[in-house]
């Protein structure tokens, strides 16, 4: 287990700008995950496997995209004991992203708002990052690795497509899945591509990309479409119909070829409203989105049926908060907020909780 109390971390952390925290974190697991030092956060991994999408998960915690934009702390993150880790969104050019201040700690709702705008080093960079992982240089690696990949801010809606595919080639032979990001609220008409035609638009250049990179890499991995929770029943199963004819084949079995990861951060201050920084610009995180990531996930579930990869995110700061994911429909989970109020204690805890559930 841990060796350092998480609570005295926080304590200093929680004095510091949000986003120097958060540098300074990110930093010191860089710097730790080769070497005895990560034991000051290090975590047993809880063994509870399951298949979704083809792919044996070594439990159903894993870390949200969003925490590591540049994939430079994949084995550190491993140490805290989740089943898979996704890094990203990373983007074909780096980027600076929005201006700062530009994350805020709502510590009485026990969430966080960001505008941070896929502020990452670029395509080159974050492979090279990968590559350097133990996990991706492992005959055996302990968990599974997600690459999620978004488009460049400067580059017009009409050609996002265009941005999808030079991610989607260039992470696919280091990914386990790959993660198609639309959902971001701060890169400007992103979750546009919701919608139904252009969502069936870029599910089929996709699509028709990944047939050719896996007979190019001889394997064919599954794609997750991340979405926004801000979104009512009919968009969802727009969304869902979608997924539907790129998820299942001509006899209506699933394919194993898309899933959906369900949701990102909320433009809603319904939860917040009157608090300090509740004003700000940006998508909120945390415990606010846990009933409408919920809700959305109860949807995709009617909609999709039994069977068809659901991963749940949004809000989970305790592990009765991960299984109420998975009582809603969802095959795993993932955190990220959490992580920063409760500590990676919670990922163990949140692991056994799913696991003693299904008893």
């Amino acid at each position: 287990m841990s060796l350092v109390p998480y609570a005295l971390a926080r304590r200093v952390l929680f004095q510091l700008d949000p986003e120097v925290a958060h540098d300074l974190t990110m930093a010191g697991l860089a710097a730790s995950q080769g070497n005895p030092l990560k034991l000051a956060y290090a975590s047993p991994q809880v063994n509870d496997p399951v298949v979704i999408s083809g792919l044996r998960f070594p439990n159903r915690v894993g870390m949200a995209a969003g925490l590591d934009k540049n994939a430079r702390c994949i084995d550190g993150l491993g140490a805290m004991g989740f089943g898979f880790v996704e890094v990203g969104t990373v983007t074909p050019l780096g980027q600076s992203g929005n201006p700062k201040p530009r994350m805020f700690r709502l510590p009485k709702a026990q969430a966080l708002i960001n505008r941070l705008g896929f502020n990452n080093d670029g395509l080159d960079a974050f492979i090279a990052n990968v590559q350097r992982s133990a996990l991706r240089q492992s005959a055996q690696p302990s968990l599974l690795l997600g690459l999620n990949i978004g488009k460049n801010a400067a580059t017009p809606i009409e050609r996002a497509t265009d941005d999808y595919l030079t991610c989607l080639d260039g992470v696919y032979p280091h990914a386990d899945y790959i993660t198609v990001n639309i959902s971001s609220p701060n890169t400007q008409n992103l979750r546009s591509l919701q919608s139904d035609a252009a969502l069936d638009a870029l599910l089929g250049a996709i699509a028709e990309r990944r047939e050719l990179l896996a007979q190019r890499h001889g394997r064919h991995k599954p794609i997750f479409l991340k979405i926004a929770p801000d979104l009512d029943d009919g968009q969802v199963q727009v969304i869902a119909a979608t997924l539907q004819r790129y998820g299942r084949d001509a006899a209506g079995h699933i394919n194993n070829a898309w899933g959906v990861i369900a949701t990102n951060t909320t433009l809603s201050r319904e939860a917040v409203q009157g608090l300090p920084h509740a004003e700000q610009t940006g998508g909120l995180s945390g415990a606010p989105v846990l009933a409408k990531s919920n809700a959305v996930i109860a949807q995709l579930r009617a909609h999709l049926g039994s069977g068809f990869p659901i991963i749940g995110v949004g809000g989970i700061m305790s592990a009765a908060d991960a299984v109420s994911k998975i009582d809603a429909g969802a095959d795993a989970v993932q955190i990220y907020t959490g992580l920063i109020y409760a500590g990676p204690q919670l990922v163990r805890d949140a692991a056994l909780a799913i696991k003693n559930s299904k008893k």
